[in-house]
């Protein structure tokens, strides 16, 4: 399962690529936006939407991509890794 997550935390980038890997997913991480994500987002299996920590340009521009792809898209307001280990919980079919 490949993931792209927007937002979070920059010093957490890693720890959340180690999260997804333990649930057997493979995850892209924007913590802060970079050129065209219009092109560098792909064609996941999933979006996670870290709201608080994402720019209101950069949530709009991702849902409307996600939208026009028929991507599913996870919103949380919180960048902690204890919630996105319990949004993968839920997500994906693999446990830790």
């Amino acid at each position: 399962m490949s993931i792209v997550i927007i937002g979070g935390n920059e010093c957490m980038v890693c720890q959340y690529q180690d999260i997804c890997k333990r649930f057997g997913c493979k995850a892209k991480v924007y913590a802060k936006k970079q050129g065209m994500l219009r092109k560098d987002l792909g064609n996941p299996d999933l979006l996670i939407l870290f709201t608080n920590t994402a720019s209101h340009k950069m949530v709009i521009s991702a849902s409307q991509e996600a939208k026009k792809k028929n991507i599913p898209i996870a919103r949380i307001h919180t960048s902690s890794a204890t919630a996105l280990q319990n949004l993968l919980s839920s997500h994906c079919c693999m446990q830790p």
